[in-house]
């Protein structure tokens, strides 16, 4: 019996949904109030023979598995572990570079967390933290929302956190991995990253601190300084405070979308808590995803200067692409959220937000500049441009809407401008489309040492790169290595697309450690991970949907694909 069955076998589904909801008997079911929804009236009713459990209110449905992922926010796989381990139930074994992977993640979390640890004991404990502590107070942040997000002071030493872990055995060389240590320039050792700054614990979907952003207290550049990019920590997705804040960002259907970590807990404070920092001004697909996991509408609401209006810009296209509902909210006098709220208080915000613009709107103004297009010329260089952010909504009634607005608001006949629309063929990625750090490093590690490619290539499936930003690139490596030509960036260049390869040879410039085919094979397996977890979200899409339409012939057809699936992810 595999390890999905198993699960079946021996979890409650009554068990697991009472922790969320309270439920009452009636006949052989079991009613309540719905936990995806707000509502008066129960219409959550669970099946305990069935194990399944469907709301009459807003569609919810599925079984076990569907249940967790939906309140935990949990994929598949994680959702399989999360079971096995409430009910002690063995995971399968592992391939041995799969474990290697596992153990190293495993390693950096829990430094991660005992730094964590440090540096909020030396906030709350050292003279020198009292200063830290006090400017937290001046920004208005009281010591319930300082422990609640866990916010901590790294002290002005070189050494002050390396010194700590070699107290406890773990090396510098770990530390350099966690993004927490950099080797020494003109003085050999090692030393600490942040040195005299608050310190900001960034952390993932469930909680775990994966990263920092510490912000300094003197006046030394950067005044913020983040975590590199590491095995656990992609900058590009996410959501800093989404953690916290997921199940109000549910219950509002909303996400309040601010830059940084200071504006975050700004908001935070202030009583507004359907909120998220994207971490820097470059939203990316992987994070407008995220997002709509949680809610359908998002409100942007980056600086008010010219660099958060073009942040702005392009956080409504990727919205776009998501099909979220999307409104932008500029503050007045180049403020930004934290700067705002601390001069002008809870009330004057809230009352932005309610002058919100939508992002249809916001785009016609930022190109146009809010005057009138006096040329023919002019007026349709324009509306191409705006039908170009348009044609990237995946819902045709709110595309063809979109259309008819800018058809009355340009002055052309909609079935003109409905010509210029070009819908890009399904499965294109999106010129946009970050790199993962796994295939990012998997190709500084084939280009530094070409004699890994044989070894790396062997061990490929055939769509372990599909739809990865950088799938052209791993193409023309095969192609190369198939041809027994050398595989140098000078040969990959003239077989890539001119823009990709832009992006790429900036990476390889990029300094990192020395290249191992352990790590190759690690990058490789992590790749094919991601791959099948995607597929295993779009097969619960799928039964979700399928299950609303009452198709259940179907239904039990794809949740034995998932099942088969869920296996081979399991064995990785």
């Amino acid at each position: 019996m595999d390890v999905v069955e198993q699960i079946r076998q021996a979890s409650s589904i009554l068990e697991i949904a009472s922790q969320y909801t309270t439920l009452q008997k009636r006949g052989s079911k079991y009613v309540g109030l719905c936990p995806f929804h707000a509502e008066r009236d129960p219409s959550f009713t669970l099946d305990p023979d069935k194990q399944l459990y469907h709301c009459f209110g807003c569609g919810a449905g599925g079984d076990i598995f569907a249940l967790v992922m939906e309140k935990e926010s949990l994929s598949f796989p994680e959702a399989v572990k999360y079971l096995a381990e409430r009910y002690h139930i063995p995971l399968p074994q592992r391939s041995p570079a799969a474990a290697r992977t596992q153990k190293i993640e495993e390693q950096l979390v829990q430094i991660h967390e005992q730094a964590s640890s440090f540096f909020r004991r030396h906030l709350h404990e050292t003279e020198e933290g009292k200063t830290a502590l006090n400017y937290l107070h001046r920004r208005g942040l009281s010591d319930e929302t300082i422990e609640k997000l866990r916010l901590g002071y790294a002290p002005n030493s070189w050494t002050a956190l390396v010194e700590h872990f070699s107290e406890r055995r773990v090396s510098p060389e770990l530390l350099v991995k966690a993004g927490l240590a950099v080797p020494g320039r003109k003085k050999a050792g090692w030393f600490d990253r942040f040195r005299g700054r608050v310190m900001f614990p960034i952390f993932n979907i469930t909680g775990k601190t994966i990263a920092f952003g510490g912000r300094a207290l003197q006046d030394v550049e950067p005044k913020y300084l983040n975590s590199p990019e590491t095995p656990i920590y992609s900058k590009g997705r996410v959501l800093y405070g989404l953690n916290f804040t997921k199940e109000a960002v549910r219950a509002q259907e909303e996400m309040i979308l601010v830059e940084g970590y200071t504006d975050f807990t700004a908001l935070y404070q202030a009583g507004f808590v359907h909120c998220a920092a994207s971490l820097g001004t470059s939203l990316t697909p992987a994070q407008t995803a995220l997002a709509r996991r949680f809610a359908p509408r998002m409100i942007v609401n980056y600086d008010g200067d010219a660099a958060g209006r073009r942040a702005a810009l392009r956080a409504v296209s990727l919205c776009f692409e998501q099909g979220l509902d999307v409104s932008v909210v500029v503050l007045p006098g180049g403020h930004d959220p934290d700067g705002y709220l601390r001069r002008f208080g809870p009330d004057a915000y809230r009352k932005i937000l309610d002058q919100k613009r939508t992002g249809l709107e916001f785009l016609v103004e930022a190109h146009t500049g809010g005057k009138p297009l006096k040329t023919p010329e002019a007026k349709t260089a324009v509306l191409r441009n705006l039908l170009a952010e348009v044609d990237k909504i995946p819902d045709p009634i709110i595309k063809s809407e979109y259309v008819k607005n800018l058809s009355a608001l340009f002055d052309v006949k909609e079935e003109f401008v409905r010509t210029q629309l070009k819908t890009t063929e399904a499965g294109t990625v999106p010129a946009s489309a970050p790199f993962l750090y796994a295939e990012k490093r998997l190709i500084q590690i084939l280009l530094r040492d070409p004699d890994f490619i044989p070894a790396v290539l062997a061990e490929c499936l055939e769509d372990d790169f599909t739809s990865l930003r950088s799938e052209e690139v791993f193409k023309a490596v095969r192609e190369l290595h198939g041809s027994d030509s050398p595989v140098t960036p000078q040969a990959l260049s003239s077989r890539v697309d001119r823009d990709l390869w832009k992006r790429f040879s900036g990476l390889l410039l990029e300094p990192c450690e020395p290249p191992s085919l352990e790590e190759a094979l690690d990058c490789l397996m992590t790749l094919r991970k991601i791959r099948l977890d995607s597929r295993l979200r779009e097969l619960q899409a799928k039964i979700i949907e399928t299950e609303r339409k009452g198709d259940w012939d179907v239904v039990r057809e794809l949740i034995s694909r998932r099942d088969d699936l869920t296996r081979l992810r399991m064995s990785l």
